[in-house]
């Protein structure tokens, strides 16, 4: 029985497990804000990324007429997330950046290698 003069039993110290999880929980808020304010950012590098390995690769492959494992070298440095997938019956390569960018670049005679625009990506 509560009396007036009795004392309120003490909260018990937070556990190491939540300490763990409020953390947790702090750097994915963190992570998701940073993205957010830099999603911009990120996208716009992406199709800057695949519309480059697009370009130099079929240049490579179609003008310069090397393999794909020779073209994949002329990646420059940071574009490891850029995938690249060769149609040599239209002589045409694709860039992708997964879930962010698509770039296609095709070999058009005299004109050397030329980047699509998104209707012509669409038509494909």
């Amino acid at each position: 029985m509560a009396t007036a003069t009795s004392k309120q039993p003490a909260k018990a110290p937070a556990g190491f497990g939540q300490k763990v999880k409020l953390a947790v929980l702090a750097i994915m808020a963190i992570a998701a804000l940073w993205l957010a304010w830099n999603w911009t950012s990120i996208k716009g590098q992406a199709r800057v990324g695949a519309a480059y390995g697009a370009h130099i690769t079929c240049s490579c492959r179609y003008i310069e007429g090397r393999d794909m494992e020779a073209c994949e070298t002329d990646k420059e440095a940071g574009m490891e997330m850029v995938r690249l997938s060769d149609d040599p019956e239209n002589k045409r390569v694709t860039a992708s950046v997964l879930f962010l960018a698509e770039a296609v670049a095709e070999r058009r005679g005299a004109f050397g290698c030329v980047q699509l625009n998104e209707a012509e990506i669409e038509d494909l």
